[in-house]
């Protein structure tokens, strides 16, 4: 946990986790009333957000990608994910 704001490590956040918080930031920053020095920092933590985000989105498709399908266009198997 982040002992600053009792949030896991942005590493541990599942994608629906960061999108949740990254809902949340561009919520507070659309509402104006967050001072300049604090919406600096949110517009950070957002990008760090963000790019989480898509990062899990890339696995995700490099997975998706990596089924193979047979001639008659079914799914013939997988192949395996690198890392894996």
């Amino acid at each position: 946990m982040d002992a600053a704001t009792d949030t896991p490590p942005l590493a541990e956040l599942s994608f629906e986790d960061a999108l949740r918080a990254l809902e949340d930031v561009v919520r507070r920053l659309e509402g104006g009333d967050v001072p300049l020095e604090e919406s600096i920092s949110l517009y950070e933590q957002g990008e760090k957000l963000r790019l989480h985000c898509q990062a899990r989105l890339d696995q995700a498709q490099a997975r998706i990608e990596s089924i193979v399908a047979g001639p008659d266009g079914r799914v013939a198997g997988t192949q395996p994910f690198p890392g894996e």
